[in-house]
């Protein structure tokens, strides 16, 4: 028995020691972070600049359909900005959904050995997307200058517009990233899905722009209200607040329905890695 109990303690406080502090997770999360934007960009030569490229080239091709081919009654001037508010924050939600799909997949060594919170697999996709985001900044700011576009007391609600974005995606990665593991069909479904919802979603026009039938859709849609968030500094007439605390609520439910998941399944995610 002599022998046996200092064998316990032993194993007992190994395996505190590879359990890390709740402090630790956070600078493990930004240290996998800084590694996915290391390991994306590394062998590029424009490097982050690639992620500003995208919503840009998507802005101007809409940009020039909607204002020179044919005659736009959606969405305000200047329309360029009213794209770039609303598509920035798409591709961070768009690419965080992708990535998550493939969490637990592309990362499966990593996922098993190292001793880490596993919600941080997910984190770190939505915090390296969030951060490309706002890399992307400046595009917007340029444009803005240049077609003229007013700035309003609105702009004070952007920071409000990136938590809940962020929340949003957080719990949608959530739920996305542990059921694939399960479901491989649902990487291809999450895909389409969110195809149609770029086109779902108040983008390249505004929720007022919808017809009396379609209203609910932007009620039901939580990217609603928090483009109209991203939009408030210049489109003040954008911000719906009801609309703005529905797409709140949602997200905000959606991330406690994320954790739920997530902690109900991460078990047999481990087991069928």
């Amino acid at each position: 028995m002599r022998a046996v109990i200092p064998e316990k303690r032993h194993n007992s406080s190994v395996n505190s020691a590879l359990r890390p502090p709740r402090a630790n997770a956070w600078s493990s999360l930004w240290l996998l972070t800084r590694r996915d934007l290391k390991v994306r960009y590394s062998t590029s030569l424009l490097g982050y600049l690639w992620s500003i490229l995208d919503p840009l080239l998507m802005s101007l091709i809409y940009w020039f359909v909607f204002t020179q081919v044919f005659q736009r009654s959606v969405g305000e001037e200047p329309y360029i900005v009213f794209l770039l508010t609303a598509l920035l924050p798409w591709v961070w939600f768009n690419g965080a959904i992708s990535d998550s799909t493939r969490a637990f997949l592309r990362d499966v060594k990593l996922v098993r050995s190292v001793a880490l919170p596993h919600w941080i697999w997910v984190g770190r996709i939505v915090c390296s997307k969030g951060i490309e985001f706002l890399l992307s900044i400046p595009v917007l700011v340029v444009f803005a200058v240049f077609s003229g576009a007013e700035v309003g007391w609105g702009l004070l609600f952007f920071p409000l517009g990136v938590v809940l974005h962020a929340a949003l995606t957080l719990g949608l990665g959530l739920i996305i990233a542990p059921l694939v593991v399960f479901f491989r069909d649902l990487e291809r479904a999450a895909k389409l899905i969110l195809r149609v919802l770029f086109y779902a979603s108040p983008i390249i026009y505004g929720a007022a722009d919808l017809p009396e039938f379609a209203r609910p859709l932007a009620w039901l849609n939580p990217l609603s209200g928090i483009f109209a968030l991203f939009r408030a500094g210049f489109f003040p007439d954008q911000l719906n607040w009801p609309l703005v605390a529905a797409s709140a609520g949602i997200s905000v439910l959606l991330l406690l329905v994320g954790i739920l998941v997530f902690r109900r399944t991460i078990g047999g995610v481990l087991k069928e890695l």
